[in-house]
């Protein structure tokens, strides 16, 4: 019977949804010791950790005679001297309802690429705010951030609610002005929460001391907010990883489904090909499958041998992304080395590896007023819309769309650092991502008559809609 129990039990535990989320805040607004109090009242620390906290707490805590929650998260010298977040830290932990991850990430704006890292899986942002200085400039950055990264829900946790007697005006007057920024930024989804991190009101069980706030605590939201509706399941997305060939029998493509649902007869088309074929079987270690949906790990085999490698996209034939080498983003510089635009960059975007190059850069965005302004090139942190070429297509939504085919990453082919990454706008016209060049080329001396001029800029176009190029070189 016991045996019985704890199967039972290990398999309601599995059957958990997982909650993905990040904090977000100026320095000193208590991220870290914030969900250093969840994990505390939840319960959810071993008897060494809390040991471990309650030693360090006196040695190198900045919390007075209180319990240094934050230690749990800054564990790195340097954060612990300085009472600082530098690196994203995660936590995990599950409650009877749902299971989470935690990513920590730091308020400075020199460390805005680990918040743009911690956030990239992220399905909600908590944006915690000084009950004493209310909405800052770090505040609007982060937000913007936020809307950037395509987070749909947000937690406005407005903290230190002690030092200014929870007073329910000051909070009102912050929600207000909160929602005024994200109304702008076109995000729906934010509840707010009056908090004492320190001392737990409002975190795991609703406080006493704020009688006049009607919501729940913030554990019980977080344990209850809606996400399933997050995932695209409408666009089918497999983009194809490993061809799987044991022996000559069974020829299946492996992958993780980026978006939508496949299922076992389903009519397929393989991209770029764009041959077409129809699902015969839905593959798992555990048996096959009827159906199939994301963020699953499957293996697909179908009905017709059809040539198809890593890098390449199955997707249903009535509903295909755009196929293309020239598109516009938001780019994010990570690099400590400014952008060098005559580099010829390594694009990754799911299985698919490319060169790409870095085109027009139309606008940098200052993340603190979020004015757009001319620019160069950019610098470590640095954010603004570009256009990028790529030496062959690839096969892309866009960002607001669907996340998982909507970003890549650019990689230094000397470094192998990350450059940067990017969140997709959508296709431009080969003429305005600076490719077309013949209004410049001189062709009578390339020996080109004027009579050939219209049928060649004609072919030219037509190859830039179908993410092709033509060069002519005069020998």
């Amino acid at each position: 019977m016991a045996t019985l129990n704890i199967k039972e039990f290990l398999d309601q535990d599995e059957k958990k949804d997982l909650l993905r989320l990040l904090t977000a805040g100026s320095v000193d607004d208590g991220k870290s010791t914030l969900i250093g109090r969840l994990l505390f009242d939840s319960k959810k620390l071993y008897e060494d950790q809390l040991q471990a906290l309650e030693r360090d707490s006196k040695r190198v805590g900045n919390a007075g005679d209180h319990i240094d929650y934050a230690l749990l998260l800054d564990g790195l010298k340097a954060e612990r001297e300085e009472g600082i977040t530098i690196d994203v830290a995660y936590r995990y932990f599950s409650t009877n309802q749902r299971k989470f991850i935690i990513a920590d990430t730091p308020g400075h704006e020199q460390y805005t690429r680990n918040m743009i890292t911690g956030g990239s899986t992220a399905n909600l942002a908590i944006i915690l705010v000084d009950a004493r200085t209310g909405v800052i400039t770090q505040t609007r950055r982060h937000t913007f951030l936020v809307s950037l990264l395509g987070i749909k829900h947000i937690a406005l946790a407005v903290n230190k609610m002690d030092l200014v007697d929870f007073d329910e005006n000051v909070f009102d007057a912050i929600v207000a002005e909160y929602k005024a920024l994200t109304d702008k930024l076109g995000i729906e989804d934010v509840t707010c929460f009056p908090l004492s991190a320190l001392d737990g009101d409002n975190v795991v069980e609703k406080s006493e001391r704020t009688p006049w706030y009607e919501g729940t605590s913030l554990l019980d939201f977080l344990e209850t907010v809606p996400i399933h509706t997050d995932r695209n399941m409408t666009d089918f997305r497999y983009p194809v990883q490993y061809v799987l060939r044991p022996n000559l029998d069974f020829r299946g493509f492996c992958g993780k489904i980026a978006s939508g649902v496949v299922r076992e007869g389903d009519e397929i088309m393989a991209l770029p090909s764009r041959k077409k074929s129809h699902v015969k079987r839905i593959v798992t270690y555990d048996g096959d499958l009827k159906e199939a949906f994301c963020p699953q790990c499957v293996t697909l085999t179908l009905e017709d041998e059809i040539d198809i490698s890593r890098g390449e996209m199955l997707v249903h034939p009535d509903n295909v992304p755009e196929v293309g080498r020239y598109f516009e983003t938001m780019l994010v510089w990570m690099d400590e080395e400014p952008m060098d635009r005559n580099k010829h960059f390594y694009l990754k975007h799911n299985t698919n590896t490319t060169r790409a190059t870095v085109g027009e850069i139309c606008y940098q965005v200052d993340v603190n007023t979020m004015e757009q302004r001319p620019a160069d090139g950019f610098r470590l942190n640095e954010i603004g819309k570009v256009h990028i070429t790529t030496a062959k297509p690839i096969f892309f939504d866009a960002y607001q769309k669907n996340r998982a085919t909507g970003s890549f990453i650019l990689i230094d082919p000397i470094t192998n650092n990350t450059s940067a990454v990017g969140m997709i706008i959508g296709p431009v016209d080969a003429k305005e991502n600076d490719v077309e060049r013949l209004p410049e080329l001189n062709l009578p001396k390339l020996g080109i008559g004027k009579e050939h001029y219209e049928a060649i800029e004609k072919a030219v176009k037509d190859l830039g809609r179908q993410g092709l190029a033509i060069e002519i070189i005069k020998e």
